[in-house]
């Protein structure tokens, strides 16, 4: 444990930061599924609407550096590529 003040607050604010991007993944990954199971099952209404909840979060999660721009930006195409093979 650090005896400095500043090593200190560094401690607590990087346990804050861990468990806030630790429930954002969560978060994104839990979307990422749900619109996978909607269109594994074939439902399009479902699955568009998975889809754009999906994406919002991919986006944030970039925005914030979450994950890599280019890295949303390829789940992002893979998803949208999986909705249209269900509209088609």
């Amino acid at each position: 444990m650090p005896n400095i003040k500043s090593a200190i607050k560094r401690v607590k604010t990087n346990d804050k930061r861990r468990a806030q991007n630790a429930a954002q993944k969560s978060a994104l990954r839990t979307a990422v599924k749900n619109f996978e199971t909607a269109a594994d099952a074939g439902n399009a209404e479902e699955a568009n609407a998975a889809f754009v909840e999906a994406t919002k979060k991919l986006d944030k999660a970039a925005t914030k550096g979450l994950i890599h721009k280019n890295a949303a930006s390829r789940q992002k195409s893979r998803l949208a590529k999986k909705l249209n093979g269900l509209s088609a």
